[in-house]
């Protein structure tokens, strides 16, 4: 393969260490292309800071046909949530490795701190993430490099490892000194920024993934309302205010059932069937009639014992079917509650 030698990929994710990372690279002469890689647990775009203090192309990719199979059985487990923090990031190597063979390039940088990261960013783990990506040698941290092997753009010195860096750690204050020098003065607080971290959202994701199958529609569906087990493969979603009745509605799929009161004021709700879900006659009624007295459960009404209409429809079909119901106890309504 012939290769452009001041060349680089940066795995960019907008933030200050990414940004700082590939500041260190330009400052040797090599040119950068920043990747941003996307999944439905990320922004749906990197944040905007570093177009104002790096002049490179930026490509965005979307990996989530990849990162769907590896959640569900991800290789090397999750972490605290259902976040499988060291399969992903062998991944996005993976993919940053692709892009820097296809672009002849001669190495891949990331903005990783060591032990800045319990899961993904001790040493151990970061030698197992080069390796399991196939590009082991050819991937540089540039702000602990000091404290990691050589790499083979440094042994070549396509890279000038003395002038590379040796953070480590929690703390932020070289970076946030480093990128005062360089009259770097705004950019984003640090966070994990997956949503795969956050416990809630995971435990809602666990729950999805024992349905089976899932989309990216069924993913942005986790992010809005109330979620309830009406059975193990239907799921009801209870909007908690306009915006997100708005939302649901949007995402409403050609099979989903759509419920709404006409006599009181109060959610849009869906209710989704999973592929295991079989709909018999019986067993469906049932459904949605609880469907329909847990969305009666946030109607605005003045006694629990008011009677609610509630209309159901399939998303693509305007015959409404009227339930007449009693909302569910808040007690009844707690036990469906994911």
């Amino acid at each position: 393969m012939t290769v452009e030698k001041r060349k680089a990929v940066a795995l960019y994710s907008g933030g200050l260490d990414s940004i700082l990372a590939i500041r260190l690279i330009q400052q040797q002469g090599i040119e950068v292309i920043g990747l941003y890689l996307k999944t439905p647990f990320l922004k749906e775009e990197p944040d905007p800071y570093g177009e104002k203090y790096l002049n490179i192309p930026l490509i965005v990719k979307d990996i989530f046909p990849y990162f769907r199979k590896l959640l569900l059985h991800p290789k090397y487990g999750f972490g605290k949530n259902e976040n499988p923090c060291i399969d992903c990031r062998i991944l996005m190597f993976k993919k940053a490795g692709e892009l820097m063979v296809r672009e002849k390039a001669s190495f891949v940088i990331s903005g990783e701190v060591l032990g800045q990261r319990p899961m993904t960013q001790n040493k151990n783990n970061l030698f197992l993430i080069s390796k399991e990506s196939g590009y082991g040698d050819f991937i540089l941290r540039p702000l602990s490099a000091i404290l990691l092997p050589e790499t083979k753009p440094e042994r070549t010195n396509i890279v000038n490892r003395s002038r590379l860096m040796d953070i480590q750690g929690r703390s932020r204050k070289r970076q946030m000194e480093l990128a005062k020098r360089w009259g770097i003065v705004s950019y984003p607080s640090p966070a994990g920024g997956c949503k795969l971290t956050e416990p809630g959202f995971a435990h809602r994701m666990k729950d999805l993934l024992s349905k089976g199958y899932y989309d990216s529609n069924d993913i942005e569906l986790l992010k809005v309302g109330r979620h309830f087990n009406i059975h193990q493969s239907l799921k009801l979603v209870v909007g908690r205010n306009e915006k997100e009745n708005k939302i649901i509605l949007s995402l409403a799929k050609p099979d989903d059932f759509l419920l709404s009161s006409s006599s009181h004021k109060g959610p849009i709700s869906l209710l989704r069937c999973y592929s295991s879900f079989e709909k018999q006659e019986d067993e469906l009624m049932e459904s949605l009639d609880l469907a329909g007295r847990i969305t009666g459960r946030y109607c605005d009404k003045e006694r629990d014992t008011d009677l609610i209409d509630i209309y159901i429809r399939e998303k693509d079909s305007q015959t409404k079917k009227l339930l007449q119901v009693t909302s569910l106890s808040e007690q009844d309504t707690s036990h469906y509650l994911i």
